[in-house]
């Protein structure tokens, strides 16, 4: 079974007396334990339709199956209980609580699924160690730097072990070593932890750690492209 099928995406929008298409009948799969990026400028629709395949918002037409489960149709209690239990997401501003040292952050998905406080604690500790962190649990988001808060991003996106992984923009406050550094771990956890990754952004030289690049221009998929293993293990760039 796929991950994900996306089949004839449409999402209008009203814009005065026109109707702009942010997404003009997109369709495509997704294999389970494959990283996707999804590639576009700002204003592409790649945007929207990682917020369509997170549930977050509804298509104007169209398909979004995930895990053989059609989101579309769900109401928002069950989309609220379906995210909890299948998804995990990374975002660009890191989105880290202040307040919270890293074990507590990566903990706190576990907390709103009612789990006992030893129990999600080990589990954030042994996700720290898993993004190479474990000399970094106590310390609070400001004593850490920003690839640091973003490795905390990634352990908290995985605490919960959802089957899907949906990464916004994750390297878009990181500098360029930074930011090879987070793909390479994203690409290591897709391979050793059998995730589904699905990354948005606007820089093609990231998504050359993808295993397929889907490139978005005006709402429609124009291109995917499929890389090499040398190219998606972060090797050499022929």
């Amino acid at each position: 079974m796929e991950a994900i099928t996306v089949k004839n995406l449409y999402k209008l929008y009203r814009v005065g007396d026109s109707a702009v298409r942010a997404l003009d009948g997109v369709s495509f799969e997704i294999h389970r334990g494959e990283f996707c990026a999804i590639v576009g400028t700002s204003g592409s629709g790649k945007s929207t339709l990682l917020n369509m395949l997170a549930g977050l918002e509804r298509p104007t037409k169209g398909e979004v199956v995930i895990n053989g489960s059609h989101i579309e149709k769900m109401g928002e209690d069950d989309l609220v209980r379906f995210r909890r239990e299948n998804v995990g997401f990374i975002f660009q501003s890191f989105h880290l609580i202040g307040t919270m040292n890293a074990l507590e952050n990566v903990a706190l998905p576990l907390m709103f699924r009612g789990e006992a406080p030893k129990s999600r604690l080990k589990k954030a500790d042994r996700m720290l160690n898993l993004v190479g962190l474990s000399r970094h649990k106590k310390h609070m988001p400001n004593q850490m730097s920003g690839g640091q808060q973003q490795r905390v991003g990634v352990a908290r996106a995985l605490v919960a072990d959802p089957a899907i992984i949906f990464a916004d923009e994750p390297t878009g406050n990181l500098d360029s070593h930074t930011s090879e550094d987070v793909m390479r771990l994203m690409r290591k956890v897709v391979q050793e932890q059998g995730k589904t990754l699905v990354m948005v952004t606007h820089d093609d030289h990231l998504a050359e750690y993808a295993d397929r690049v889907f490139h978005i221009i005006d709402g429609k998929i124009v291109k995917i492209d499929v890389n090499t293993p040398e190219i998606c293990d972060g090797g050499e760039r022929v």
